[in-house]
């Protein structure tokens, strides 16, 4: 996978959580891992329906385990909030089709494939909170609400051995997604969030939802997990994603 680039994701995050801490009242840091079960289809150039390959059937991927980094920042004054969130979204394996297909602009013949996809992505919002609502709840409802800009670093490629043959895409796709963030908080030490960003256009739909339970365990430490799903329906530079990514996660931060 290309972890060059992946790297260059972190560096940018690195980057902005520096330009931005300067000045703000508040800050919340989180790293984990997120169990990823893969579901859908994908096709790359596809000429009909024989083209379009199953994540499970066809590209046999199974469950596997991604990062989760993020960093909140509460800005002062009338500056909008930032919230910066990485991820690693990353399947490889030996698949199978029973009948030739294309991809890309390669004809590939019956049998065992090896492939790999890799839809590593970084998440930049920018958000406000609902004035007085949460001194006039007491601290117990925050909602919050702003835009989201989801940048995809993504790579598709597949090898066949008997016949030597190989194919790979990648590409850079920026979304612009509303962002949603509600967090209820009946005692100081727990709460309970959930995080939607989306957006539907030209056919295209990106889902993004989270729902988290956080209980801080010792001072500004906090340990949270929950439960993720996302949906990548979108066809862009002739490939033709219908996918989704499910599965639990697990956090440990601080916030201060």
């Amino acid at each position: 996978m290309r972890t060059g680039k992946l790297v260059m994701v972190v560096v940018a995050t690195l980057f902005l959580v520096g330009t931005g801490t300067a000045g703000a009242m508040g800050i919340e840091a989180a790293v984990g891992g997120w169990r990823q079960s893969p579901s859908g289809s994908l096709g790359y150039d596809a000429v009909d329906d024989g083209d379009i390959l199953d994540m499970e059937e066809n590209f046999r991927y199974s469950e596997e385990e991604g990062f989760m980094g993020r960093v909140v920042i509460d800005m002062p004054l009338v500056l909008p909030n930032i919230y910066l969130m990485a991820n690693t979204m990353e399947f490889s394996g030996t698949g199978q089709m029973g009948e030739a297909f294309k991809f890309g602009d390669i004809s590939f013949d019956p049998g065992e494939f090896d492939s790999e996809i890799s839809l590593n992505h970084l998440d930049v919002a920018l958000y406000y909170g609902i004035p007085l609502l949460e001194t006039a709840s007491l601290g117990l409802v925050d909602i919050n609400f702003g835009i989201n800009i989801r940048l995809y670093d993504y790579e598709v490629s597949i090898h066949q051995e008997l016949s030597g043959l190989d194919e790979s895409e990648d590409g850079f796709l920026p979304i612009p997604m509303v962002f949603l963030w509600v967090r209820v908080s009946p005692i100081d030490e727990l709460s309970f969030e959930v995080e939607g960003r989306g957006i539907t256009y030209n056919g295209n739909d990106m889902y993004s939802i989270i729902g988290r339970v956080k209980m801080n365990i010792l001072g500004p430490i906090f340990a949270a997990g929950g439960y993720r799903y996302d949906k990548l329906s979108v066809d862009e530079s002739d490939v033709e994603m219908n996918i989704e990514f499910s599965g639990p996660f697990l956090e440990a931060g601080f916030s201060f």
